[in-house]
């Protein structure tokens, strides 16, 4: 067993933090657009894609899972909790209070609306359903605000030839939970974006445009713009992103100093053969709202992309995701941000 520390700095340089060991997945090719997150002070990684036998150049069929894993503790041993209620992934999953809310997502075949809480009680998984979406999407982007969940983007079908624009919430302290859809996000539309819930405020940033060619075809445009949006003031637009972001681990980690985007899909190598792929970016940014600046710091050991980023036990915990396209990876990564020069 074996961890990938991915400490960033202020300066230059990287630092590894010494921490625990957490066990790979226990499967062999990983996943990409899990859901994740914390109950019963445990870590719950569930669903997600990948390609088991043949990769996708070969020809291979991507199979979309319901198992859902447990890890108690961070030198305890992955276990089976449970099933989803049916196979799905890339939604959007946060976690409040003791529930890991999941939301939206696919199967090999169509998009969902549909979103519940899991709950990991007394060594049994518990799955609550609670409101729907206002219509079904996938690779779309979320977080966390106090005690209000955002969503924002993504695409509503396997075969769509835009990304939505539409932004919803919902209050989770409320009697009655709902989703209400608020201004949509300025810009293009798109799919595959960073959010982030820091300091008040629900934050997007990147993603991808879907538009159509000369061919015909649907294509991705990277885009690098990004917005904050304040409950009571409306969305407002920050510094562009030094380069193009697409399917970074999120919602963003974060702490005292601002968010940080973990590296990402730049865009740069749109078009090379998948088995001669490089992997994706490694650079970690860092966004300080006070300055309204993006900066680096540091970079990663083991990018990953389509995968959700955990706070558990104060680390920040990207499990499994996707290294190049169509090759995922089991092991479970660490990003502890560090102000040590």
């Amino acid at each position: 067993m074996r961890v990938l520390v991915l400490a960033g700095l202020l300066a230059a340089s990287l630092h590894a933090e010494e921490c625990p060991a957490l066990p790979p997945l226990p499967d062999k090719e990983g996943f990409a657009g899990a859901f994740a997150g914390v109950s019963g002070g445990a870590l719950l990684v569930a669903g997600g894609a990948n390609f088991p036998n043949k990769k996708p150049w070969e020809g291979g069929e991507k199979i979309w899972y319901d198992t859902v894993f447990v890890l108690e503790k961070p030198e305890g041993t992955w276990t089976v909790a449970g099933k989803l209620p049916r196979a799905l992934g890339y939604g959007v999953c946060v976690t409040y209070g003791e529930q890991v809310i999941c939301v939206g997502g696919s199967d090999a075949k169509r998009h969902f609306a549909d979103a519940f809480q899991l709950e990991w009680r007394g060594g049994k998984l518990r799955t609550t359903q609670i409101p729907p979406l206002p219509k079904a999407l996938a690779n779309m982007s979320g977080a966390l605000v106090g005690d209000t969940l955002y969503i924002s983007g993504g695409i509503e079908s396997p075969g769509s030839i835009a990304a939505s624009r539409s932004t919803f919430r919902m209050d989770l302290k409320a009697s009655e939970l709902r989703w209400d859809a608020i201004e949509p996000c300025p810009g293009p539309a798109r799919m595959l974006a960073v959010a982030a819930g820091y300091d008040g405020a629900f934050w997007i940033a990147g993603g991808a445009e879907l538009v159509v060619g000369s061919d015909g075809k649907v294509e991705r445009k990277y885009l690098k713009d990004a917005y904050r949006y304040t409950p009571g003031k409306g969305w407002k637009r920050i510094a562009d992103l030094p380069a193009a972001v697409v399917a970074a681990p999120s919602p963003a980690p974060a702490d005292a100093s601002g968010f940080f985007i973990l590296g990402g899909d730049d865009g740069s190598q749109v078009g090379t053969a998948p088995e001669r792929h490089r992997g994706f970016s490694e650079q970690i940014l860092r966004y300080d709202p006070k300055t309204d600046r993006w900066m680096k710091h540091g970079t990663l050991s083991a990018p990953r992309v389509t995968v959700p980023c955990v706070r558990w036990r104060g680390r920040w915990v990207i499990p499994s995701g996707e290294i190049r396209p169509g090759v995922r990876s089991p092991d479970v990564t660490v990003f502890l941000p560090t102000n040590k020069e």
